[in-house]
């Protein structure tokens, strides 16, 4: 089915078509439609345009109210102030609109115009170090976009750029060269992710321990970086090992986040390799990159250092290794030539900033970035304790993921057991919707925060059902689902849409904010926004409850087209926060 025109778009056409006929020079021109307390919608572009055309704007709004037809889809339309139009959509266009988007299994949602090729690089852990606190804003928001972006018709390329490569792990290998056995388990189907982790750290602490005491060892780990990098079999048949050992811990880790990763989409460090030394190469023929004191260096004006002097990008070292921003160019132009990328985006910590600008501007310098190809840092704040500090452990640690999310659920299910047997759940029910509101819950708290914002880990909050949290917008899709059950028992009534009724307040208030579900959509993919997404969904529900306290559905009983009328709003409010839940990563389930 084709998208569906919303009703801001339906009514700037119309104001556009009368300013157009007004004064003909101004054609094209933007009335700057936007949504007002004092009607349904205000024009404010008429201002701008009167004075640019030397009229006077409230003698120019008036002659393009004069040529607005009123009755189908504008009931009423009036000049305010100065020149400002004050619109008024009528009753039948909000549930006509409405009953189009309903016959769509998109919601009449439009797909993109200009959609390209997105490689979003998110959810970043660590080979053979434990994922914690730190890592699940990058994790959630990537996703969040991934499926934001993919519903407007973008192709989107997932990447998990792991750090897989360095000088720690001539140590780790050198140390299980000399201890063989120190990984070994029957098969990874009989390893759990935690057992993995703990394989993992305990091997760690045994190479750092006797790497800072024993001298020979850090000298033969330090010639087992030289190997590693030179591709010795040996060396990477190891490295491999650590490599699959933390896959199967990360793996554990994202499915309980309701996060399906991928194997072929995760692309380390060590997979740009055999890029870093033509990268070098390019950057230095083309006199981007210059050699300082032996190292290859990219040097910028507008970033110095505490002594005044410019802070270089190092590409290369003077002993001729290469650091993260070698790797990072060579991963954009593998993401650009060969992915065919024209938008690239990094969801990563906001301390990395000046470190993707000197690696961006070094690549546009290159011509690797461009005018037709972009790359942004989605870049995000950091998770806080109720304190305000950097979110710790009592004993000063940093928080593991995994405790903090088996806490979420351990609360979330606490919460769901509460009201279980009012509802009639199971007890399988209720450990499975016990995860989905306990990972909802942290899900939605990051995504509720612009992501450039800090935000305070407060899981009481979290899982409350009141204030804005995922668990009220659950709640709110389960009472609408139970609302469309018992309808469907008492057999008389289904949702069905009337366009001739006449809409109280609260009716039409639900009416308009579920029309502009597909403008709201564009807006949080363009801008990278999926908290713009989360707060649209909590007025939805919030409106849906004002809806529901003063609009009867089934009891007591309204006349019959009124209540199939409401019940094809509650119909339309539970597929919409569905739909806008899903694309957050968020499950709904049907009764809680």
């Amino acid at each position: 089915m084709a998208s569906v025109p919303s009703l801001a778009s339906s009514v700037n056409q119309r104001v556009a078509d009368a300013l157009a006929s007004a004064l003909p020079e101004a054609g094209g021109a933007d009335p700057l439609l936007r949504r007002s307390d004092r009607a349904d919608f205000q024009a404010n572009g008429i201002l701008a345009l009167a004075k640019k055309a030397k009229a006077n704007p409230r003698e120019l709004a008036t002659t393009v109210v004069g040529s607005i037809p009123t009755g189908d889809l504008i009931e009423e339309i009036e000049v305010s102030g100065p020149g400002f139009l004050n619109i008024t959509v009528s009753d039948r266009a909000i549930i006509e609109t409405l009953a189009a988007r309903a016959g769509d299994d998109r919601l009449g949602v439009p797909y993109a115009a200009n959609a390209g090729t997105t490689v979003i690089d998110y959810a970043q852990p660590n080979v053979a170090k434990e994922m914690h606190v730190g890592h699940l804003r990058s994790a959630v928001i990537g996703a969040a976009m991934v499926e934001i972006l993919e519903f407007t018709g973008e192709k989107v390329v997932r990447r998990h750029h792991i750090g897989d490569w360095g000088t720690q792990f001539g140590m780790l290998i050198q140390y299980l060269l000399e201890h063989p056995h120190e990984l070994d388990h029957k098969s990874d189907a009989e390893v759990s992710g935690e057992e993995a982790m703990s394989n993992l750290n305990r091997l760690y602490k045994a190479s750092r321990a006797l790497f800072d005491s024993d001298e020979e060892f850090k000298t033969r780990a330090r010639a087992r970086v030289v190997d590693l990098q030179a591709g010795d079999g040996q060396t990477l048949a190891m490295w491999q090992r650590f490599v699959d050992e933390s896959k199967i811990y990360f793996y554990s880790v994202f499915d309980k986040l309701d996060m399906d990763i991928q194997d072929a989409d995760v692309v380390g460090e060590s997979g740009y390799n055999d890029m870093l030394v033509e990268t070098c190469k390019l950057l230095e023929d083309s006199g981007v990159a210059v050699r300082s004191n032996g190292a290859l260096c990219v040097f910028f004006d507008e970033y110095k250092g505490p002594d005044g002097n410019p802070t270089p990008l190092i590409v290369q070292k003077s002993d001729g290794g290469f650091g993260y921003a070698a790797t990072d160019l060579s991963a954009i132009r593998d993401r650009v030539g060969n992915l065919k990328a024209d938008t690239l985006i990094y969801v990563v910590d906001a301390r990395q900033s000046l470190h993707f600008k000197m690696v961006f501007e070094t690549a546009r310098r290159a011509g690797w970035l461009n005018d037709e190809v972009k790359a942004v840092q989605l870049a995000f704040g950091t998770v806080l304790g109720k304190d305000g500090k950097p979110f710790k452990t009592r004993e000063g640690e940093t928080v593991r993921l995994v405790d903090l999310l088996d806490e979420a659920v351990e609360r979330a299910t606490a919460v769901v057991r509460e009201k279980a047997e009012k509802v009639g759940l199971s007890e399988e029910e209720i450990v499975e919707n016990g995860r989905y509101v306990g990972i909802g819950a942290v899900k939605y708290a990051d995504l509720s925060t612009s992501p450039s914002r800090d935000y305070k880990f407060d899981l009481d909050q979290m899982v409350s059902l009141n204030g804005d949290t995922s668990v009220y917008l659950q709640y709110a899709y389960a009472r609408i689902k139970s609302i469309l059950r018992k309808a469907g028992e008492a057999g008389e009534r289904t949702p069905v849409a009337h366009p001739e009724l006449e809409l109280a307040p609260a009716e039409r208030a639900l009416g308009l904010h579920l029309d502009g579900f597909g403008e709201l959509i564009a807006e949080a993919a363009a801008e990278h926004a999926p908290h713009k997404l989360a707060a649209y969904l909590y007025q939805l529900s919030s409106l849906f409850t004002t809806f529901y306290d003063q609009c009867p559905v089934i009891k007591p009983e309204p006349e019959l087209v009124v209540g199939e009328n409401r019940l094809f709003l509650c119909d339309l409010t539970a597929r919409t926060l569905t739909k806008g839940m899903s694309l957050l990563g968020i499950r709904t389930p049907e009764r809680l």
